[in-house]
């Protein structure tokens, strides 16, 4: 189960990281949709951390 949970972090960790780029390559990034989704991959980066840790 625990490597089940890892590897979702994993993915959506990937999933942000390539959304954070996207955004940021438009001619207008929105700044407010970057700031949220940077929050939303550190959160996930800190429970893999935890996780891992656990684990």
């Amino acid at each position: 189960m625990e490597l089940t949970h890892i590897s979702a972090l994993e993915s959506k960790h990937a999933g942000l990281e390539r959304r954070i780029a996207e955004e940021r390559a438009r001619p207008a990034p929105n700044d407010a949709l970057l700031k949220e989704l940077k929050r939303r991959k550190l959160r996930i980066k800190e429970e893999l951390a935890h996780v891992q840790q656990v684990h």
